[in-house]
């Protein structure tokens, strides 16, 4: 049996990051996904994620994202692909209103915060100047918006492709397509059993989102759950209105109730379409292998109605397409980056909680460095199993 360094477990945004990062520290990496990634079985793909540097969920979040942005760069920069645009990212909301955003009432203040904290580039815009600039919203004169040029959107699929490439490069073995049996640990060493075979390696590192509770039990499958979102495509009146040069990405909290949110993307010339979603908690999806992984027109229907109606002019009810992704939501909407309790030398990372990937490369990194010399990273230290509620 071939003994590695680090056996990483599921190879989406978190673990395609640290096979990569792991692998570029000269470790003997095995990456074994039971899919092929990129795939859209989980919860790293629908073609574009939103990312920014101040963090509305937490000034702890706000290294990794600052980090993230400079892997991003640099792996443009060796790849020649576009990973990473930024239009900017708009935040609206009301004061003292109390809409939570990822379980944080304070959202928009805290990315204020985040941002004078952390010197990150920002405009504090009233309506009239939202108005002005992009007559696309319908401010509420009580509203106030964040708006931050350095934000923009992420490609997933390509993130995550580009990332296993040159992981493959750096000397990884990269094995899809084989099921996870088991993960174990005894006497010092990890093993992890497939359908194909069993392998063992001085640590692992988990990355297994929606599969995490299944493959690890325990606290992992108490403490873990598992929602399914929509995202939901519409073709503008006018596309060339919502080019990225003309349109942000925005995020906007407009209510008192739970879900009293949205999200969307300006038109993206590779894909086309002004792209719309929220969230919902209520129905809990029980088996990440048995849920339906496709959307409607109806439930995109419904999602224009409910968000897009009254705030967003200019986008019609006209569906062009939907997909469903998945969240692994931990109780307080956190991250948990820890070891399993029961299983010496595993690290897990989930939840994400539906706002990981644009800190996935930094995470990836971190997690990388942890495995491989023993010790936690500060950067990771605010996110622990005690840390979440």
């Amino acid at each position: 049996m071939t003994t590695y360094d680090l056996i990483v477990v599921g190879l989406g945004a978190m673990g395609a990051a640290t096979a990569l990062q792991a692998a570029r520290r000269g470790a003997r990496v095995l990456a074994i996904d039971s899919h092929h990634p990129p795939h859209d079985q989980g919860s790293s793909h629908g073609e574009t994620r939103i990312t920014r540097r101040a963090i509305g969920e937490g000034l702890d979040y706000v290294p990794l994202a600052l980090r993230a942005h400079e892997i991003w760069r640099a792996l443009e920069a060796e790849t020649g692909e576009t990973l990473m645009r930024t239009p900017g990212a708009l935040l609206i909301s009301t004061p003292g209103m109390g809409v939570a955003h990822h379980g944080k009432p304070d959202f928009l203040e805290t990315t204020i915060e985040a941002a004078r904290a952390f010197g990150v580039e920002h405009e504090n815009l009233s309506p009239a100047e939202v108005r002005a600039r992009w007559p696309q919203f319908r401010m509420r004169d009580e509203e106030r918006a964040y708006f931050e040029p350095g934000a923009g959107i992420l490609y997933p699929e390509r993130c995550i492709a580009a990332q296993l490439r040159l992981a493959g490069a750096s000397g990884a073995e990269i094995r899809t397509g084989e099921t996870i049996r088991q993960i174990a640990s005894w006497n010092g060493h990890v093993t992890v059993t497939t359908d194909q075979g069993t392998y063992e390696a001085d640590r692992a590192v988990v990355c297994a989102g929606g599969w995490t509770g299944q493959l690890l039990g325990g606290v992992w499958a108490r403490r873990l759950r598992l929602y399914r979102q929509c995202l939901h495509w519409f073709e503008p009146a006018d596309p060339a209105a919502f080019a990225p040069e003309r349109f942000p990405v925005f995020i906007w909290m407009y209510g008192e109730r739970d879900g009293d949110w949205f999200y969307g993307f300006p038109v993206d010339p590779d894909f086309g379409g002004v792209k719309i979603s929220g969230e919902q908690f209520g129905v809990e999806t029980r088996d990440p292998d048995a849920w339906d992984r496709g959307s409607t027109r109806g439930e995109a229907l419904a999602c224009h109605a409910r968000h897009l109606a009254g705030h967003l002019d200019g986008v019609p009810p006209a569906w062009l397409r939907s997909v469903a992704c998945a969240y692994t939501l931990a109780p307080d909407s956190r991250f948990i980056v820890d070891e399993d309790p029961e299983r010496t030398g595993v690290i897990v990372v989930s939840a994400c909680s539906g706002h990981g990937f644009k800190h996935s490369p930094a995470i990836g990194e971190a997690a990388a460095a942890w495995a491989l010399t023993g010790e936690r990273p500060a950067v990771l230290a605010p996110f622990g199993l005690a840390e979440s509620l």
